[in-house]
């Protein structure tokens, strides 16, 4: 009836020819979502939620970039 959950992360498979590294922010709340866009058709993929600094220093750590855009 009941089953355990399962604590592993999935890491997302990130293509740097199909997409970029984005910072989602919210003008209204100031929420911030990392993830991928595709050039194509500008899909948005979620990663991560961003609660603090250390958070988007993960973000860029796991997937080994330098620098994210930020788009409101």
């Amino acid at each position: 009836m009941f089953w355990k959950k399962d604590n592993k992360k999935t890491i997302f498979e990130y293509n740097p020819e199909k997409q970029y590294p984005v910072i989602r922010s919210s003008i209204c709340t100031g929420e911030k979502v990392a993830g991928f866009k595709n050039f194509d058709d500008g899909h948005f993929t979620e990663v991560m939620l961003i609660k603090t600094p250390s958070d988007e220093e993960l973000f860029k750590k796991t997937y080994n970039l330098s620098e994210i855009k930020t788009e409101y």
